[in-house]
């Protein structure tokens, strides 16, 4: 069986997941979570972010997810809606 990785929310991502429409929020905590639990189960939305190794993104609706997995911790660094992701 496999364990669940943790994960840990930058202070931006915090503020970030503060600010937007609560249900928003949720969706992107659970599938943060599912991810955590299955990471297969989301390969289809992930993706490696080009130029910046060990970074991955994982597409929630409009919103993208800036992440690191070092395979114990997903690290959450950044969520912003789409377009306003990469800068």
């Amino acid at each position: 069986m496999s364990h669940m990785k943790r994960l840990t929310y930058s202070r931006d991502a915090l503020k970030t997941l503060g600010r937007i429409p609560a249900d928003t929020a949720r969706l992107i905590r659970s599938k943060l979570e599912q991810y955590a639990a299955e990471p297969a189960s989301l390969t289809n939305n992930v993706k490696a972010i080009k130029g910046q190794p060990g970074y991955l993104r994982l597409r929630i609706g409009d919103w993208r997810v800036i992440f690191s997995d070092n395979g114990e911790v997903i690290a959450v660094i950044k969520l912003a809606p789409r377009g306003g992701a990469y800068s």
